[in-house]
């Protein structure tokens, strides 16, 4: 089985928001790949989407979650705007996901803060995250790959001033992209075709 970590000279891949449609091809190619593998192998790929619905720019990972429970994809979603993982319930619901799901393949998404010219741009990695990070928040890492889409940039702006001050637009644009980005990969998979 192919291996999948940060030495690969593919990843990790970035996709600006003004990127060219090669760029997506080769990120919904590297997917496929990784769910058709994890399938193979016996484990579970599990969508975990992580944020909050009460600030826009925390509400990347629920607006995802939420997209893709409607797009009804054959992996497990959880983080919905209905029922959002965040700090408060993120580590119980790790471990109703590893109790419930034989040996998870867990793919995060997240919001994050980066640099003003990559601001609507979409990171994808393997390995985990670290929820909450730009704001200081302890969290344990989690994920065996990660999309993070970056939703504001940090400067001028304190970290915490970034919930409130991103827009919902960017955060709307970056969830259609990466929501679609993943059901094509799991279409992709189920046809069989490269």
């Amino acid at each position: 089985m192919r291996s999948f970590d940060r030495s690969q000279p593919d990843l990790p891949v970035w996709i600006s928001a003004q990127s060219r449609e090669y760029e997506t091809e080769t990120l919904l190619q590297l997917l496929q790949s990784m769910l058709t593998e994890m399938e193979e192998s016996g484990r579970t790929p599990v969508i975990l989407c992580i944020g909050s619905d009460r600030y826009v720019g925390d509400s990347l990972g629920p607006l995802v979650g939420t997209m893709l429970t409607r797009f009804s994809i054959p992996s497990p979603v959880y983080g919905t705007l209905e029922t959002p993982i965040h700090a408060f319930n993120l580590k119980p619901t790790l471990k109703a996901i590893q109790k419930k799901h034989r040996d998870p393949f867990i793919m995060t998404v997240d919001a994050a803060l980066g640099k003003q010219n990559a601001v609507g741009s979409i990171l994808f990695n393997t390995g985990p995250l670290t929820p909450g990070k730009a704001l200081e928040k302890m969290l344990p890492e989690v994920g065996d790959c990660h999309f993070q889409g970056i939703v504001n940039s940090a400067d001028p702006l304190p970290s915490s001033q970034f919930l409130n001050d991103t827009r919902l637009y960017t955060v709307m644009t970056l969830a259609e992209r990466i929501s679609a980005i993943i059901q094509e990969a799991h279409i992709r998979k189920e046809a069989g075709t490269l």
